[in-house]
């Protein structure tokens, strides 16, 4: 049986879907990351292909650049706000989705802890999780 990931934002004017399996899951605690949740992370499930994630709505779109210089193209739900997930302009083939916007939230198991040097005392991560300080070669923050 083929697993499915599916999701979106608060109100479902923004849904997506893959049958594809995240090559990358992890808590990032960059300072966008932290800006954007309003909190002292973000989570994400990447995904290797793009064009395999189906996704329904108009979404919104920002652009900023990245800790390690790479621009990084965020969309959000233009209705509710909800960011839904980004891409990076150096990777286009890749897609990451914001943990909390899928309909299962427990199908994120998360591998790693992303830009722990900009981490908070009060942002607790899971001790068992590899902490690095900045995002390993090749993702997409």
């Amino acid at each position: 049986m083929t697993k499915r990931y599916t999701g979106g934002c608060a109100c479902g004017a923004i849904r997506y879907e893959t049958s594809g399996e995240p090559i990358f899951q992890n808590h990032c605690q960059c300072s966008d990351c932290q800006k954007r949740s309003g909190t002292g992370h973000g989570s994400y499930l990447t995904f290797g292909q793009r064009a395999d994630m189906a996704i329904t709505g108009e979404v919104s779109t920002w652009r900023v650049a990245s800790a390690s210089g790479n621009e990084k193209i965020h969309t959000f739900c233009p209705t509710c706000g909800t960011p839904v997930f980004l891409i990076s302009v150096a990777m286009p083939e890749l897609i990451a989705v914001h943990a909390a916007s899928l309909d299962d939230p427990e199908q994120f198991n998360p591998q790693m802890v992303t830009y722990t040097s900009h981490g908070h005392a009060w942002d607790k991560m899971d001790p068992a999780l590899q902490a690095v300080e900045r995002m390993p070669g090749g993702s997409v923050r």
